[in-house]
């Protein structure tokens, strides 16, 4: 997996800073409001240049928040935010990897919740399944499994900007593109999800909230 950042976004504090995510983050943060439990740690799955962690955590105090990703790059910026942000909930970020056994078995307060921001299309389909079965095997009743993003819907795109990006995407890599929001309820239905709660977001995005 790779995201895409412009060498004029990497700050000399090592940040990396993200334009997109600057813009959304109130959006997500709204809807992750109404829906992340009372209590627990949320597992943020891919969490890349860490602005969404620092931005979410202080608004969310009553949970923990345990940022990740597999990128060493993104591993230091999150911290590099972090420390800057200084939230006594925001645990350091961890290095994880979808595909491969996670390291959560150490954590302040059980898991209750998981989120993903703009992964599944930028990776093979084989992440989103193993994303999905993850949180299947981690989350407990009640828990919730929150994915943003954009989607296809019924086979088609929502917006001609989503099929161009759906095209550079695919022009980067043939595995990578985005999903249709039929298959991916389909998979977290069959992991033991229930249907999801869906909230159209700005600029042609979705929120799908899953729940155990």
């Amino acid at each position: 997996m790779a995201r895409f950042f412009n060498p004029d976004q990497i700050s000399e504090e090592g940040k990396l800073h993200a334009p997109a995510a600057e813009r959304n983050k109130d959006a997500i943060l709204e809807v992750l409001l109404d829906h992340l439990p009372s209590a627990g740690t949320v597992l943020e799955i891919a969490s890349g240049t860490g602005q969404h962690a620092v931005h979410f955590a202080p608004r969310l105090s009553h949970l923990h928040w345990q940022p990740t990703d597999l990128d060493p790059r993104h591993i230091a910026s999150i911290e590099a935010w972090r420390a800057e942000a200084g939230a006594e909930n925001l645990l350091a970020p961890r290095a994880l990897n979808v595909l491969e056994p996670w390291p959560v078995h150490d954590l302040p307060a059980p898991v209750t919740a998981i989120t993903a921001n703009n992964l599944i299309h930028i990776a093979p389909w084989a992440v989103a399944e193993a994303l999905i079965a993850g949180a299947a095997d981690l989350l407990g009743g009640g828990g919730v499994l929150f994915l943003y993003g954009p989607y296809r819907r019924g086979g088609a795109h929502t917006a001609p900007s989503n099929e161009a990006f759906d095209a550079h995407l695919k022009s980067h890599d043939p595995a990578w593109g985005l999903r249709d929001m039929e298959a991916v309820t389909d998979l977290a239905t069959e992991a033991g999800f229930g249907t999801p709660t869906i909230v159209e977001m700005p600029t042609n995005n979705f929120s799908l909230i899953f729940r155990k």
